[in-house]
């Protein structure tokens, strides 16, 4: 797999998010993709070549090996570090929205006009995109930690399993190959997920604690006023303007 592309696309990311999603970039591509590629798929590389069982029936290892591994943990690591980077693309997405409609309203109203003060800043529809996003990716990474437990009851891989089915033709005992070796990349996979849901969690905290300061702020500067009264089309403008961006 081409993870470069990945990287590409992601660090366009890097620009719209905060200080704990830095971090959780720098996770992701250190901790995680970076010891995926290039330890952890040549560790899994042997696992089924490697699989012996004290058995010549024909089709016995290959039931055995695909009943203790119906998934491997590289191919299924492989699918989690795709479905918890594919949200942080929403963000990058509707930044590409906004900067399209700003260069439509430019195209409309000259160079001067504005409908955005800043494209990339989260607030707004923004806001809530940046916020869901973080969202999903939590979601995500427990629901995968959660199959990875569940499909092989614990992180650690024993030495040795026993497989009785059929075409086995009795109890037969089956090896794995460097189950030490692999248990140590497993644990430091998962350490590194936890890793990342606890800046997820502190992200989505910040978030919503700097809301709430933000609309804190603009409630106490709001005093009565007098002001002068404004045309109905002036007025219809400015509402316009304001509703496009504060909910896109």
């Amino acid at each position: 797999m081409d993870w470069k592309f990945l990287e590409g696309l992601l660090s366009g990311v890097n620009k719209y998010s905060t200080a704990f999603g830095r971090i959780w970039l720098s996770v992701v591509f250190v901790f995680r993709v970076l010891v995926f590629v290039v330890a952890a798929e040549r560790v899994w590389s042997d696992d089924q070549g490697h699989f012996d069982c004290n058995t010549r029936q024909p089709g016995c290892t290959n039931i055995c090996y695909d009943y203790f591994f119906p998934i491997s943990h590289i191919r299924l690591w492989a699918l989690q570090l795709i479905f918890v980077t594919c949200p942080s693309f929403m963000v990058v997405l509707h930044v590409a929205y906004r900067e399209d409609r700003e260069r439509k309203y430019k195209a409309k109203h000259g160079e001067n006009a504005r409908l955005y003060d800043n494209p990339g800043q989260k607030h707004g529809g923004l806001w809530w995109t940046y916020l869901m996003s973080l969202f999903i990716k939590t979601t995500f990474e427990i629901t995968f930690l959660y199959l990875l437990h569940h499909i092989y009851d614990s992180f650690k891989l024993p030495r040795k399993v026993q497989c009785d089915v059929s075409p086995c033709p009795n109890l037969v005992n089956c090896y794995i190959s460097r189950p030490t070796e692999k248990t140590v990349f497993t644990y430091f996979m998962v350490g590194a997920s936890v890793a990342c849901v606890v800046l997820n969690i502190c992200e989505i905290l910040y978030l919503i604690a700097a809301r709430m300061v933000n609309l804190k702020q603009q409630g106490s500067m709001r005093t009565p006023s007098k002001r002068k009264p404004m045309d109905y089309d002036g007025c219809k403008a400015s509402l316009n303007n304001i509703k496009l961006s504060c909910f896109f």
